[in-house]
Parts: C-alpha cells; structure tokens; sequence
C-alpha cells in the first residue's frame, strides 16, 4: 500500500527553520546580554576597588599633610628656641664687656686726655672728650688701632680747638674731639691672641730663611 503524505511539508519545514532561527537569536542576545552584565558587573567591581584605594591614599595623604604641618611648626618651635638660647648666649658672653671696655680705655688712652661721655651701641662705640694736644689724639688713636684687644677701626670724627680757664685763671689751649670705635666680641677679642702667637713662629721662620 502506498502511502502519500498530501500535507504542506515544505511549509512545516520553512516553519521550524523559522522557529530555529529565532531560538538561535534570542540564545544569542541572552547570552550577549549576559556577557554584558558579567563585564559590568566586573567593571563595578574594579571601580569600586579603584575607589577605596583612592580613598584610602586620599585619606592617607590627609593624615601626611597635617604631620607635615605639625613637623614645619615643630621646626618653627625649634628655630624659635634656638634664637632665644642663642640671644640668651650673646647675652651671657657680652655682660662683661663693659667692663673689659673701660679697663681697655683705661690702658689704652694716654695721660693728657679726659673723657666727657662713652656711649655704646651694640658693637658701636662714641667717645668725646678734651685733649691737651693734637699728639694726644694722634696717639689714643694709634693705641687702639695696633695695641687694643677690645677696640678697632679707630675713626677721629672731629677735633676742634677751645680755650679753657685754669683754676689760676691762666688760659689754656686744649681740643675737643670725638671719634667711633668698634668693640670686638669676647669670641673675637679671645681668638685675636692665639692668631697673633701663631703669627710669630711663621714670621720667625720666614726671617730665617
């Protein structure tokens, strides 16, 4: 007996490739989809881890900045204290100076000369007062520009000439004057011995030869 399928096969055919095709595309999308929300997924992940590490440097260098602030007013503090210790130093080591000062006028100013005022101003020092003579001047002059230890740079400001009454109403010639010394400090005045003694054996040495 012969069968005969009189039925649209081609149709039924065309029908399943249809229902295939579109099966195949919406595995296709779901699988794209899922493909993209697994990279999302990853790329929130490493943001997010992205993200805490900034955080975490941010805050960190939150805590650097104010131990760099503290350390600059540590500084700060430190460089305040060793100005006051330094000042407090310059204070103890120029106390005796005053009087090294006028123990070194005292030597070093010839008979015949009389002191009207000493003013000092830091290493600045203004004598004035009354000479007998022009030789008087000339010498306190060179005392204390080759022979003083505490005094240099001798500079005669002004000498002038004046007429002065004696007790027995005899007139006599003198001149006033004034000049600027500088004081050396007492690091200074103490070094200049040992840099004159260590002068003398290379100058004898130097003769020698």
């Amino acid at each position: 007996m012969i069968l005969i399928n009189l039925l649209p096969h081609r149709e039924e055919k065309r029908q399943r490739r249809k229902v295939a095709f579109f099966a195949g595309l919406g595995a296709a999308a779901a699988a794209g989809l899922a493909i993209v929300g697994i990279w999302y997924l990853i790329v929130q992940q490493l943001t997010s881890s992205q993200q805490a590490r900034n955080d975490f440097l941010a805050a960190e260098i939150r805590k650097l900045e104010v131990q760099i602030k503290d350390i600059a007013t540590l500084r700060a503090e430190i460089e305040s204290l060793k100005a006051r210790q330094k000042a407090v130093e310059d204070l103890q080591i120029d106390r005796n100076v005053p009087v090294h000062l006028l123990n070194e006028l005292v030597k070093q100013t010839p008979e015949g000369i009389y002191y009207k005022s000493i003013k000092q101003d830091g290493q600045a020092l203004t004598v004035s007062g009354i000479a007998q003579t022009q030789e008087r001047i000339s010498e306190l002059l060179r005392n204390t520009a080759y022979s003083s230890e505490w005094l240099v740079k001798p500079d005669l400001v002004e000498s002038k000439s004046m007429v002065a009454q004696a007790a027995n109403k005899e007139q006599r010639q003198l001149f006033e004057f004034s000049m600027r010394l500088n004081v050396k400090r007492p690091q200074e005045a103490a070094s200049a011995p040992a840099a004159a003694a260590s002068a003398v054996p290379a100058t004898a040495a130097a003769n020698k030869v």
